[in-house]
């Protein structure tokens, strides 16, 4: 294995390998070359069977992005009002001896439940991230509020494991085999790209692909085919499709009786739901879904890859739910290529329990909702939120009513802590700031949940600055406030160890030392992975049909909403950004562009909008600014811009302005695309 670049004699190149750490289902494995101590080059890992050498236009600069001027090196303690970002440089044992203080006051004072740790998605590792909760120990010891990290895949998880009994689907690299594809609500040639070449591989055999989304993408232009729904109206659609097959009476009813629960009842719900019923609620015309419908009904196997867009509005779980049941009303569960991909994180078999260990909290806590931050910051009591630390997380940026985050940081009562690499939105209202490393500077373990690896980050040069990693930041405050629980000291390593020590047979071979020298391993599933086969880990072990199949969106769905905002509004993944991060590239912002917002032309001549001109996106919630573009790659009704603009560089708010905190049908998710809007000039009256 290759030793760490700080250690290599001087002259040295070294190879080390590494791991994507963004929150993208594809978890590549890299490689990062380091010459004298400094990293010169990245590239995708070539022996990775997914990753297959190749990066995607946001890491490949990363590197560069890691090195810029306005990273953050310093602790740093506020000097003006919370919102200006406006801070002093201080020592760590400053920062650390003032953080201890006002935390030790908080909980003495209000509880161990006044303590909100905020993860984001910034990093998905399991010791520095989101998947491990880094400092999840610490925060357990002070009995501190769980948080509940539901802006990704929560109402689609909870669909999923609903109705299949986890939230885990097919091996996305299977859809090589599957001879009909359906891209419901996914755009992978903006947003985890490595799945295409598995879809071109099927393609080649004979494979028809459809794109089904809202908008004409970069994957729709490059599909056989493509359905434009209306945002939340996806479950009704693939009702319709059913309605068609068991129409042409190609359901597998062997399957279904063998494997299934509440067959008879959901098949009701597909007979009330004819491709004109289905048209009436998506705007797709009824001949293009009876055609689509006979093509499934006549091909085996046929795959669904649905990703997180389609499942934020308020019928979210439920549409997973029906295209979890896609699969068995056709017997596509059972064959290789066929069935559903969503995530493959619900056949982790990591022992995370042993990692977060919630032994260590000293009683029953409550929780609260990542999405509801502004909520938690200005109506919960009892206690009320005192102490917030923000880990890799720009909330300012990227969750819901914008606003309302806002009002909820800027609270001169509130101690927040944000722990970042640069000056994002969310920075600029912390009392505290700490540097944190990034990936290519610190220890790590990944899976992806777009495939069943898991790789390993071997950290490749010194961290720069003052910079550290959110694991040593944790031992350290932890060391100064006192604390006695052995297992806050554990090191990265031994943490890793906790982690791999699975008794589960899909974990068998997997070890610490072999993924340290191998770098990337593949959980020990069957080959082929057909996970659902012979039955579902529900409490039946068939799958379990659902009984409401279709929950309308609430804001798009609302004809009184309609009136006063006309128009849906999608906020998709940006082709340059993830997320939030990336968005203060120079070279990256140069090519995405001011922030825009894209019409169709109809729908900009009714309010006689040219292309170009500067618009007001806006609802009761709030409002951006953009540059209108106009374009019939977005289907009438609809309005669709990009997330990730950071509100500093795009007149001071983005999408989430306009969006509520809500939740989802099932797993209390976000409603990112249930909003309505409507766009005037910028320079309109009022």
């Amino acid at each position: 294995m290759d030793v760490p670049a700080r250690e290599a004699h001087a002259g040295a190149e070294l190879k080390v390998l590494g791991a994507c750490p963004l929150d993208c289902p594809d978890g590549c494995s890299w490689v990062v070359t380091v010459r004298d101590g400094e990293a010169v080059r990245l590239r995708g890992n070539p022996e990775h069977p997914y990753t297959r050498g190749a990066l995607c236009a946001k890491v490949n600069r990363w590197l560069e992005r890691a090195a810029q001027p306005d990273r953050i090196l310093h602790p740093m303690r506020r000097v003006g009002r919370k919102g200006e970002g406006r801070f002093a440089r201080i020592s760590w044992d400053e920062a650390l001896g003032e953080i201890a203080e006002r935390l030790e006051d908080v909980v003495r004072e209000h509880g161990g439940e006044a303590v909100w740790p905020y993860w984001g998605t910034g990093t998905l590792g399991y010791l520095q991230g989101l998947e491990g909760y880094s400092g999840r120990r610490f925060f357990n010891v002070l009995g501190a509020s769980a948080h509940y990290a539901n802006i990704c895949s929560a109402a689609g998880s909870a669909g999923m494991e609903a109705t299949v009994g986890s939230a885990g689907g097919m091996d996305p690299e299977d859809l090589a085999h599957a001879g009909l594809i359906l891209l419901w609500g996914s755009n992978p040639l903006t947003s985890g790209h490595h799945v295409w070449k598995f879809v071109q591989d099927a393609r080649r055999a004979g494979a028809h692909l459809v794109a089904i989304d809202p908008v004409r993408t970069r994957t729709a232009q490059q599909a056989d085919e493509h359905l434009a729904p209306l945002p939340g109206t996806d479950a009704a659609l693939a009702l319709g499709l059913l309605n068609v097959v068991v129409g042409a009476g190609a359901q597998d009813e062997r399957f279904l009786r063998e494997h299934t629960a509440g067959w008879a009842q959901f098949r009701e719900r597909i007979a009330a739901c004819p491709p004109e019923r289905a048209a009436e609620i998506t705007g797709v015309p009824a001949e293009r879904i009876a055609a689509l419908g006979e093509r499934i009904a006549r091909t085996r196997p046929t795959a669904i890859r649905a990703t997180q867009g389609l499942q934020r509005h308020a019928g979210g779980g439920t549409a997973l739910r029906v295209l979890a049941s896609f699969a068995a009303v056709t017997g596509d569960w059972a064959r290789r290529g066929g069935g559903l991909a969503f995530s493959t994180s619900g056949h982790n078999r990591l022992n995370k329990a042993a990692l977060w260990r919630d032994d260590l909290r000293p009683g029953p806590v409550r929780t609260l909702s990542m999405t509801r931050l502004g909520e938690g910051l200005l109506d919960v009591q009892d206690p009320p939120v005192k102490a917030l630390f923000v880990i890799a997380a720009n909330p300012v940026g990227s969750t819901p009513h914008q606003n309302r985050v806002r009002a909820g940081l800027a609270r001169e009562d509130l101690f927040t802590v944000v722990m970042e690499q640069f000056p994002t939105d969310t920075v600029d209202y912390a009392d505290i700031v700490l540097p944190a490393t990034a990936q290519h500077e610190h220890t790590d373990l990944h899976e992806g949940y777009g495939h069943l690896y898991l790789t390993w980050n071997e950290p490749a040069v010194a961290p720069p600055g003052e910079c550290l990693p959110t694991t040593e930041t944790f031992r350290r405050l932890a060391r100064r406030m006192g604390l006695t629980e052995p297992s806050l000291y554990d090191s990265d390593e031994s943490l890793a160890e906790q982690l791999v020590a699975s008794d589960h047979p899909w974990m068998a071979g997997v070890t610490l030392d072999r993924l340290r020298k191998e770098g990337f391993v593949r959980m020990s599933v069957p080959d082929p992975f057909l996970p659902y086969a012979e039955g579902f880990p529900t409490p039946s072990g068939r799958l379990e049909f659902p009984r409401e199949a279709y929950v309308p969106p609430a804001e798009v769905a609302d004809p009184e909403r309609a009136a006063r905002y006309p128009l849906a509004l999608i906020s998709a993944a940006s082709h340059e950004f993830l997320n939030t991060q990336f968005a203060n590239n120079p070279e990256l912002r140069r090519r995405a562009g001011d922030l825009a917002v894209r019409l169709h032309p109809d729908d900009a001549a009714a309010r006689g909008l040219a292309d170009g001109q500067r618009v007001r996106v806006a609802n009761d919630r709030g409002g951006f600014d953009a540059v209108l573009r106009v374009t019939d790659q977005v289907r009438p009704g609809v309005a669709a811009t990009p997330k990730g603009h950071w509100a500093k560089f795009s007149g001071g708010s983005n999408a989430n302005a306009v969006v509520a905190e809500r939740d989802t049908d099932l797993g209390a998710g976000p409603v990112f695309h249930d909003t309505r809007v409507e766009v005037t000039a910028a320079d309109a009256p009022g």
